[in-house]
């Protein structure tokens, strides 16, 4: 696995968010020995969700086998679209901040905003492996359009599932109700302006932070 992970260069990557997620973890149960409480022990499962997104891609680019196959690239974008807002998700855990914590309140911060960081680094790693994925069926010009518009599907997922405490495998378990949630703020917007207000900051945010890094992942250095 890691010979796979050196010849599709992906194997410092993979460390280094291996590296971040054990760092997450240690501190969480960190809080959790000094604490005696379980609070924030959930952004761990939350740091699971947003880490699928990524292995889906990860898989797709090392196996180059699988790209081949037209139903299971179709099938990993899915499963990945499914998955996505999962990591931008943790920003919203932000929420659990409190000032009468048996905790100092710099502390939760750092805590939070270090799973919120790992998580956002696989989802724009793996929208990153999207974009390679939709060269072979789009043209190259809309591709930054298109991951444009993904943002703002992954903001409008984080809506969903915080606000409308929807999960991503409730596509399956109850469908019905799930569709009827999205299809009423989509087919009457007025009736639900925080749905929309904060799908589109959010969104903006989102894009803001992902081509920021696109732009640095982009800059040479200069030598004087």
């Amino acid at each position: 696995m890691f010979r796979l992970l050196r010849e599709k260069g992906r194997l410092n990557e993979s460390l280094f968010l291996a590296a971040a997620t054990i760092l997450c973890f240690s501190i969480s149960v960190f809080r959790f020995t000094i604490s005696d409480t379980k609070m924030f022990l959930f952004l761990n499962w939350n740091l699971f969700l947003a880490f699928l997104p990524w292995a889906f891609t990860t898989a797709a680019i090392v196996f180059p086998k699988l790209r081949k196959s037209k139903i299971i690239t179709i099938g990993v974008m899915a499963a990945w679209l499914l998955f996505f807002p999962n990591a931008p998700y943790i920003l919203t855990d932000l929420f659990h901040l409190r000032i009468n914590s048996n905790m100092p309140i710099w502390f939760d911060l750092a805590l939070i905003l270090t799973f919120a960081w790992t998580g956002l680094l696989f989802g724009f790693m793996s929208l990153w492996d999207i974009e390679v994925l939709l060269e072979k069926f789009i043209n190259k010009k809309l591709i930054p359009i298109i991951s444009v518009l993904l943002l703002f599907l992954g903001s409008f997922g984080i809506y969903v599932g915080r606000y409308l405490r929807w999960n991503s495998w409730d596509i399956i378990q109850e469908p019905y109700r799930l569709v009827y949630d999205i299809g009423h703020r989509v087919v009457n917007p007025l009736e639900h302006p925080r749905t929309w207000g904060m799908t589109i900051f959010m969104g903006v945010f989102l894009n803001l932070m992902y081509w920021s890094l696109r732009l640095i992942r982009k800059r040479k250095n200069i030598s004087m």
